[in-house]
């Protein structure tokens, strides 16, 4: 397991587009599908990564309660199934009912949209305002697995009210940090390293 932070994507940025399976429903899932003017979470995730395993309960319940508030919440895996099979979609089925995820979770097979994302870690969140300009790239809160600090989603939570009342979470945020995103051999991004 090696300890990698988020890239920090610039604030701002536009949400980079997608349309990836779900392997819970088989449907296909694209970010046209919450073009309502809704605030947009995109969360990358892993099945087996520790860091993950720390908040996965914790994150359930909080994307739960701002699904009610109106946020959009999406979770995506990009892992190497190749090297990490505990990250198949089948796995996946199954991590959805375990953990309760009440919102999507796609498989980027070919990696592409970790790529776009500039995602490095599991987990790594994108916070989009309405107009799908990056609001937070920060950590989910300052629990980590070695950690004798409670999982609270404090971080995440503070920058999620700030955007559905409006106004912008603060500018200083702190990376998330977890496993690297498991990258086919040859195709990791020139920036991952």
């Amino acid at each position: 397991m090696a300890l990698v932070p988020s890239t920090m994507l610039p604030l701002g940025t536009p949400a980079p587009d997608f349309s990836l399976p779900e392997p819970s429903t088989g449907r296909t899932v694209s970010l046209g599908d919450f073009r309502d003017g809704r605030a947009l979470l995109v969360v990358f995730l892993s099945n087996h990564c520790p860091f993950v395993k720390h908040i996965a309960d914790r994150l359930a319940t909080v994307a739960g309660r701002y699904q009610r508030d109106g946020l959009a919440v999406v979770g995506i895996n990009a892992n190497d199934v190749a090297l990490h099979p505990e990250d198949s979609p089948d796995a996946m089925k199954r991590e959805v009912e375990r953990r309760g995820y009440t919102f999507p979770y796609l498989f980027d097979e070919t990696q592409e949209v970790a790529t776009a994302y500039r995602a490095a870690c599991t987990p790594d969140f994108f916070l989009f305002e309405g107009g799908r300009r990056l609001a937070y790239r920060g950590q989910f809160d300052a629990s980590r697995p070695s950690l004798d600090v409670p999982v609270t989603g404090d971080d995440l939570r503070a920058a999620m009210d700030a955007v559905l009342a409006g106004q912008a979470p603060p500018a200083e945020q702190v990376p998330s940090v977890g496993c690297n995103i498991k990258w086919k051999p040859g195709n990791e991004p020139e920036w991952f390293g």
